[in-house]
Formats: structure tokens, sequence, C-alpha cells
């Protein structure tokens, strides 16, 4: 099947829920027993849910894993992907430009735990070859399109450079999406997606979802669920499916627009750079095209000429239709100012290495007509001048 196919009718069978059409909303927390021992799928909805499960297969045969899980936050899976696979001293490499509940994670937890945490501009594939020649890695991982500067990095290049040293390699898809780039047949062994966003696209929902490509890596990691319990309530679950129904849909149009506001923002005399891997003024523009053929996705970042919080406000407080909120991937067109929000905690001086700027603003294409999203933008944009 075609994706945008794949997407409404895999991981779910009707007759398996009374001929159900839609994924019915298992919403309850035990399933009766008829005798001390009995085999069946489901006891307890910490250990497994029906609903979820749904979803769970949905996501990994759209990413072409062995076995999904969602959690009950985007951090939630990505702590247990690593607090499964990482152990006091063991080193982990992520790139240095990640998100910064990513960071803070690493910093304020891992870090004190033991574990060596080591952040690098992988964008040259070369420099993970002189980070495996000094440490004995555990875990690489990546995240591209990054968030807020929308760097891309080498998948297949860098995946085999930490296979061949025997590390293991996982991947925050989340900007891309499934249907944009399918990391797991690039050479990850885990891929994680912030459902809140893309996954499910309406702006309702708290959830992390991470895939495993092979048997042997989702047993460990389904423990680390069922140990730890930071599952995906049913009804959050529910609401995830029904946005993945529409995903190829979204994201075409996420794209489309992205790119025309992106054009746009270049020629705005109150704009110092845009950031979008679409554009041929971005770094890896070349890199783009090869990995993610399909499109770029919904997210433009921006520095603006005058690089002030007064400027920055301005431009959020004076828009109308374009709202500031702290996260991103709905059918509506929102506004990050990452150096306050996404990326609050990041210490100042690792912000400016970062490239996160007072004046940097990160853009969440939506939906709406092109016309509107950036005449709004641009009046916005307009008062810095």
């Amino acid at each position: 099947m075609k994706f945008a196919t794949q997407a409404i009718h895999s991981g779910y069978d009707c007759d398996e829920h009374n001929r159900a059409l839609m994924p019915p909303i298992y919403q309850n927390s035990m399933f009766a027993l008829h005798e001390i021992g009995e085999n069946v799928p489901y006891r307890y909805s910490r250990l497994s849910n029906p609903t979820r499960q749904i979803l769970e297969n949905t996501v990994a045969d759209l990413e072409h894993g062995a076995a999904g899980f969602a959690f009950s936050s985007g951090m939630a899976g990505i702590d247990a992907v690593w607090r499964t696979f990482l152990q006091p001293g063991d080193t982990i490499v992520a790139v240095a430009d990640i998100y910064g509940g990513a960071y803070d994670l690493l910093v304020d937890v891992y870090q004190k735990w033991g574990v060596n945490v080591v952040f690098a501009d992988l964008g040259n594939p070369d420099n993970l070859d002189e980070l495996l020649k000094v440490h004995n890695v555990k875990l690489v991982w990546l995240e591209t399109p990054s968030n807020p500067l929308l760097r891309l990095v080498d998948i297949k290049a860098l995946a085999a450079k930490a296979k061949a040293a025997g590390a293991l390699v996982g991947i925050d898809n989340t900007f891309a999406t499934p249907y944009l780039q399918q990391p797991l047949d690039m050479g990850c062994d885990f891929v994680f997606h912030s459902a809140t966003k893309y996954l499910c696209g309406h702006s309702d929902v708290l959830m992390g979802i991470v895939v495993a490509k092979t048997k042997e890596l989702a047993q460990p990691l389904h423990d680390m669920m069922v140990h730890t319990g930071a599952i995906a309530g049913p009804m959050d679950c529910w609401l995830v499916l029904r946005g993945i129904k529409t995903l190829a849909l979204r994201m075409n149009a996420h794209c489309q627009n992205a790119l025309e506001i992106a054009r746009r923002l270049e020629a705005h005399p109150a704009i110092e750079k845009v950031f979008y891997p679409g554009l041929p003024s971005h770094e890896h523009y070349e890199l783009a095209q090869a990995q993610m053929p399909k499109g770029i996705g919904g997210v433009v970042t921006v520095y603006l000429k005058n690089d002030t919080r007064e400027a920055a406000n301005s431009v959020i407080k004076n828009m109308k239709l374009v709202k500031m909120a702290s996260s991103l991937g709905g059918v509506e067109s929102l506004v990050n100012h990452c150096y306050s929000q996404s990326h609050s905690g990041v210490p100042h001086n690792v912000k400016m290495e970062m490239g996160i700027r007072v004046g940097l603003l990160r853009f969440s294409v939506g939906i709406e007509d092109v016309d509107d999203i950036w005449n709004d933008i641009s009046a916005a944009l307009d008062t810095t001048l």
C-alpha cells in the first residue's frame, strides 16, 4: 500500500472489534479473567490496552519497525529509550542543536547519573569518526531536521559509522514524520516522535511514540515501559489514530505553505536569515532534496534583523491569526520564542553556541490559506522596522 492508504488502514482489523470501522476506545483499566493463569492478550491497561496497541502497531507499520510504544509524553518516550539502553559510565553522543527538553534531560538527569554526555556537530559525518575513536559510544542520538534551526544530518552515513563501532542509533523524527522520512530504513535502531505534534495534528494530545527496529530491541523497551508506567491513555491514543489518518494530506499542505512562507520571509526587510531546508540558501539544501524528497515539513525559523526581545515580542503581539504557543504541528499556525520557550532551560552561553538568539522566532506553518498566514506575519514584522 502507498503511505496515504497505509495511514488509514494499517494496524487495525475491524473484524477483531465487532466490525467497528473506526478503532474503539477501550476506556477501562482492567479485563476479566476466567481462571488463574489464563493466557489472554489484555489483563491490565498499564501492561497493554487494545486502543493503545492499535496505535502502536500503526506507527510501527508506518516506520517499518518491529514494535511501537506509546508514552504519556514525548519526554517520557525519550527517557524510556535512554534509560533502557544507557547505564552509568556509558557514553551517548547527541547532536549539538538538540531540542531543549532533551538537552535538559541529558544534562540535569543523565550526566548526574553518571552517563558521559557528548554534544557534537554531526552535520559533517566525519566528526563522528573522531568521537568513536576517543569514546566507547553506546548510543548516538540524532535529530533531523533539528529544533529550531532545521539543520540536517546524513542519517545513512552516521548510522553506518555508528553501527560499525557497535553503537546503537536513535533519532527524533518529529519534524519529518514517517511520511517525509523513514529512518529505520536508513540504519537507525529507534525512531522517536513527539506525537503531540504532527502525528496528532490537532493540538489536543500529549504523547510520545517510540518504534524499535527489531524484536530484540523492542523487548527491553517494552519491559521499561511496563515497569515505569508512563503509558499513553486510550482516549489520547484514539485521538492520535484519528490524526494519523489525515497525516499525508496535512503534511502536503504544511510543506506547501511552509515553503511559500519561507520564500516570502527571505524577501522581507525585517528578516536577517531564514532557516528552511527547502530553500537553496539553506546549508543542507542538497541533502534535504535527497533525504526528504517528498517535502521538508512545516517549520520555518527566522532571525530578525532587530535581534532583541522587544522586536520579537512586537511580532508576537501584533499577529492576530498566528498565536504564540509552546508546541507545534497543529493545523493552526503558531509561533515560538525559542530563547524563552522551547530552550528556556538551556544556559545562555549554550544557546549562543546553538545559534538560538533572542531575536529568533520559530513558525509552525499551519494549513490555513497561505495568503492569510503571510498577511498576518508580514504586518507584524513591519512593526520592527
